[in-house]
């Protein structure tokens, strides 16, 4: 029994070396399984290191030209969100700004605005926003709405004082009901905080399919896989097999954790609040997960480019269904269950709660154990693969032994 458990573990150590020496010398693994985790975290950190949009560019219409109007527009350039461009006399150079890429948006100042007010009647200030582009249209409307907001305040509470009511009174007449508003988790409400926690898991998830992907479809190019099969067709000898590749892209994806998981989130201020025992114990059945899926994907492939095009292909998908870029409750149920043979559909959310709101081990039992199951499902699978790719290759060399004797 130990003399099996030793063989067992010198076996495992052979092919963890070898499986270390493959990826070393294959430099398009290296740069998939290594550089790719370098640069694009970084990358995508950087362009969304502002956080927020600041400082659009906006035209204003005054069509009424007055004292009043030119207060509004003072208020106006003092809100973080605009950054007022030129002051136009028409709706129609606007329109042109607008159009050449000098504005990202329109506000007009309707003609009587000063008399309208004056006179107690409602005055309407019009905004045009770019709805195409969703971040321009938010911070537009939410700078105009809360600066014209600021102002109508300003001239009901002016009318109230002048009825005789103190400041005190007018304002509280004025809003009789105030909204303290906290943000939770994300008090910047920032683009990147928000979207690049859930980025990095799905690039250590895809690079590391493409990566094993790769390095299978090399081995069958080269038929260097042959060599497993005397091994892989003994009792239990599909298991050596198994640990030592799989520990030896453990063992590289330990160092890039620590790289995305630790070092970009303290480099880049992203919401870190969890325990990182909290985070290893649900990010090691990811990464066992991820390499044991790689694993049974990667006897699929007969070239290394079918890897890429595979991986690539599904990468947009993944995005979509895990419920970083769409909330996952307004994604249809079919699709998204169908999502959850993806680790990072599992691991997004828990991780999420796990940096952002500081929660334990407990509040994300439900999603721990789905990926232990997950873990032991693509276990399985690989398993399974592996044998099943041995058997292959044990029939094709017994069947090309048996036909050379009568081609000589």
């Amino acid at each position: 029994m130990f003399k099996k458990i030793h063989k067992g573990i010198q076996m495992t150590g052979k092919f963890y070396r070898d499986e270390l020496r493959d990826i070393r010398k294959d430099s398009g693994a290296i740069l998939i399984l290594v550089g790719a985790l370098m640069i694009y975290p970084i990358v995508y950190a950087i362009a969304y290191k502002n956080e927020v949009v600041r400082e659009l560019k906006t035209t204003i219409v005054d069509l009424d030209r007055t004292t009043t109007s030119h207060q509004l527009i003072k208020m106006l350039e003092g809100a973080e969100q605009i950054e007022i461009n030129r002051v136009a006399t028409s709706l129609d150079e606007a329109k042109k700004d607008f159009f050449e890429g000098n504005s990202g948006g329109i506000l007009v100042i309707p003609e009587d605005f000063e008399k309208d007010i004056l006179n107690g009647k409602q005055s309407n200030v019009s905004v045009f926003a770019d709805g195409s582009y969703f971040l321009i249209y938010r911070q537009l409307l939410s700078g105009s709405v809360k600066t014209v907001g600021t102002f109508s305040a300003g001239v009901e509470i002016k009318k109230l004082m002048m009825e005789g009511k103190t400041y005190n009174q007018a304002a509280q007449l004025r809003d009789p009901l105030v909204a303290d508003i906290h943000y939770w988790f994300n008090p910047s409400s920032g683009y990147g905080s928000s979207m690049m926690p859930g980025i990095i898991i799905i690039i250590l998830q895809q690079t590391l399919l493409i990566g094993i992907g790769m390095l299978g479809g090399t081995a069958k190019e080269k038929k260097q896989d042959s060599f497993l099969v005397p091994v892989a067709l003994t009792k239990g000898g599909v298991l050596p097999i198994l640990f030592g590749k799989s520990l030896s892209y453990l063992t590289i994806y330990a160092v890039n954790c620590v790289f995305t998981m630790i070092w970009i989130h303290s480099w880049f201020n992203y919401p870190n609040q969890g325990n990182y025992l909290t985070v290893l114990m649900l990010t090691l059945p990811f990464l066992l997960s991820v390499i044991f899926m790689g694993i049974t994907c990667s006897v699929l492939f007969k070239r290394r480019e079918s890897s890429i095009m595979f991986m690539v292909f599904l990468s947009p998908i993944v995005i979509f269904l895990s419920g970083v870029s769409w909330p996952a409750s307004s994604i249809p149920p079919f699709l998204y269950n169908l999502a959850h043979l993806f680790p990072s559909t599992i691991m997004i959310p828990a991780y999420l709660r796990i940096r952002s709101m500081g929660v334990g081990i407990s509040e994300i039992r439900h999603e721990y154990w789905q990926m232990l199951i997950l873990m032991c499902f693509y276990f399985c699978t690989a398993a399974g693969a592996l044998y099943v790719s041995a058997r292959h290759n044990a029939k094709k060399a017994l069947k090309q032994n048996s036909v050379s004797p009568s081609v000589s």
